[in-house]
Order: C-alpha cells, then structure tokens, then sequence
C-alpha cells in the first residue's frame, strides 16, 4: 500500500478482519484504527471495505463512516469505488457518499455529481448534501470541524456560533418548524437537525422526535444518529417506537438500535428493549442490537 505499518496497526487491521470474532470486538479494533489517524491506518479500513468477503453491511457502512470522520483525501478513490458499485448494499453506498462529503474536498464532486438523480433516495440525497456540504466549507474551511462538543464530523455545517445558546421555545420552535418544513431544501433541514443537537436539551430532544415523521428515510436515520450523540433520555420511548416497526427502512430501524445502545450507557432499562430485537428477521438490525449491546457494557 505504500506505507509500512507500525506492529500496533498490523495488528489492530487482523482483528478488523477477523470474522470469527464478535462484531463488538471488530468494531473496537475499527474505532482504535479510526483514532490512529494516519494514512496507513485508513488504508487498513478501506481494504476492508473494498474485501468482497465481507457480508456485513453494518460493518461496512461503518468502515465507511470512519474513513469519511479522519478527512484524509488519500481516501476519495477508495470511498468513490465503493459509491460507484451499483452491487454494493445502498446503505453502504450512502456511507461513502457521506464520507466523501466529511472530507470536504471539492476533487469529490465529481463522482457525488454522478448519482445526485439516482433511483436510490438514499444515494440521491445524500450525494446532493455532500455536494452542498463541499462547497460551504470550500467557501470557509472553518467549518470543516466538528460543533457542539459531539466530536463528529457532521453532513451539515454551520457557524458554532449560529446555534441558540439559550432552551426555551422561542430557541426551540423556529429550529423544529425549519426540521419538519418538507418544502425547503434538506441541507437546510440538517442544518436545523444539528442546531437542535447542539442546544442538547429536553426540549430540543422532543423537536427532534418529531423528525420521525419525515419524508425521507435518509432524514430519519439521520434523526436517530444525533438522538444517539445526546444520550438523553426523553429520546428512549421515539426510539424504541421505530425500532419495533417491522414496516420501517432497515437504515432507520438499525440507527435507531445503536442511539439505544448509546443512551443504554447512561440509563439502565434500555437493553431489553435491545434484547428483543436480537433475532430480528434484518441482519442489520439484528447486527446493530448485538454491537449495541456489547458497546453498552463497556
């Protein structure tokens, strides 16, 4: 690959590709790599996600996130490969379309321009945020970083300092109103989404439930994903709600079992509910509820 890996990395990439091993013991071996930082370490991630012997989609739609979270653009061709793969798991082809928009670097727009009209929402849209995403921060690279103390690099950006300081319902309603506006742009939408989060109240909680009424399965996942960042617990009966949907998107079902594994961290009670969803009939589900789970008891 052009790097020579230091014996921490060679290691941490055969966990990674052990598939013997529990998926929580994968996802750890992932997560230290992610940490890592380095050009080396995010090769180790890609060739896995490019490994057609790997059948886990959850697995690798999280390989795909974490190489879109270290921003190395050393990572585009591997991240538009697997975009490009019209046999790859859509939920997976959406992660990399995402990644690349992480990154921030206008060299992807040309491979995100290719599928801003696919059949696909889920690719669709996601490939237009990233476009739109790219471009805000080629306009001010300060905003290629993460708000709110989340640590994430987030599909949506916007001056820290826009975010409402205050919790009160006229901090709150206008953010919800621009949430579950179906007529405006959804980058637009996002960006109230992770205001919402960044207030990371009672009440910017309940706001973002109510996303679980939207449209786009792609905007409801996302919904799930930050209720999962802020651990709070007015989140836990959405949550659980959506999980045991049996007629929901499966992207949506399994985000909504790793935000019950975050808050699980925190409050006691949710891992039945995760427990109840470990033979699912959807590997992903079943899969996420698994790696939430064991995450939970760390």
């Amino acid at each position: 690959m052009g790097f020579e890996k230091e014996p921490s990395i060679c290691r941490l990439s055969e966990k990674l590709s052990d598939s013997t091993l529990p998926l929580g013991d994968r996802f750890d071996a992932l997560f230290q790599l992610r940490t890592n930082g380095t050009v080396a370490a995010m090769q180790c991630i890609a060739g896995r996600l490019l490994d057609p012997k790997e059948d886990s989609a959850l697995l690798k739609h999280e390989l795909a996130y974490c190489i879109g979270q270290m921003q190395l653009k050393e990572a585009i061709p591997s991240l538009s490969q697997v975009l490009e793969n019209e046999n790859e798991n859509t939920m997976v082809r959406h992660e990399a379309g995402e990644a690349l928009g992480a990154i921030g670097s206008a060299e992807a727009i040309d491979v995100l321009s290719k599928f801003v009209s696919h059949s696909e929402a889920a690719i669709s849209e996601t490939c237009q945020l990233a476009i739109e995403r790219i471009n805000n921060v080629s306009e001010n690279s300060n905003q290629n970083k993460p708000t709110g103390g989340f640590g994430s690099i987030d599909p949506a950006v916007f001056e820290e300092s826009l975010t409402p300081s205050g919790d009160t319902c006229e901090d709150i309603d206008p953010l919800q109103e621009r949430l579950l506006n179906e007529s405006i742009p959804l980058y637009e939408r996002y960006v109230a989404m992770f205001k919402l989060r960044n207030i990371s109240s009672k009440l910017s909680t309940r706001a973002l439930c109510e996303g679980f009424g939207s449209k786009s399965a792609l905007f409801r996942h996302e919904i799930a994903y930050v209720l999962g960042q802020m651990q709070n617990k007015e989140a836990v009966s959405s949550l659980a709600e959506v999980l045991a949907n049996q007629s929901e998107d499966p992207m949506v079902r399994h985000e909504c079992a790793e935000a019950l594994g975050s808050i699980a961290s925190k409050h006691s009670g949710v891992t039945d509910t995760l427990k109840r969803f470990l033979s699912d009939p959807e590997r992903v589900v079943r899969e996420s509820c698994e790696v939430a789970l064991e995450i939970s008891n760390h």
